[in-house]
Formats: C-alpha cells, sequence, structure tokens
C-alpha cells in the first residue's frame, strides 16, 4: 500500500478509541500507525483481516472494511 492510501487509512484509524489491527499474508500492523501499514505491503486483491477491541470496535471494523472495498 503507497503513502496516500495508508495516509487515508491511519486517518480513518485514530478517529476510533479501540485499538484496531491489521492483518495480511502473516504479517500484522497497527491500523493507527503508518509506518506500520506501509510496510505490511497490501496489494489489490490481499485478503485483510481487521481486529478492534475497545469501546467502539463494531462501528471501527465495519469503516475500515468499507474502505478497504472501495480504496484498494
Amino acid at each position: 500500500m503507497h503513502s496516500r492510501p495508508a495516509g487515508l487509512l491511519v486517518t480513518k484509524a485514530v478517529k476510533y478509541a479501540s485499538a484496531i489491527s491489521i492483518s495480511v499474508n502473516d504479517k500484522f500492523g497497527d491500523a493507527k500507525r503508518i509506518l506500520s501499514i506501509m510496510a505490511m505491503g497490501i496489494a489489490p486483491g490481499d485478503e485483510v483481516l481487521i481486529e478492534a477491541e475497545g469501546p467502539d470496535e463494531a462501528k471501527a471494523v465495519v469503516e475500515l472494511a468499507d474502505f478497504f472495498k472501495n480504496i484498494l
């Protein structure tokens, strides 16, 4: 994932109080850290798992899933 979409993802993720992690191809990253996301090498067509833990976890997962469907 390039810096622009990674930045958009982080901007969405930091709105939530929940801890949000993303995994793809046996790599894990913190959705609130741009370097973590960029280092994962997410490419179009990759299956991404989004996990959140906290008070707004359900809402966070739905919004970030929509992001991946529409941006990648």
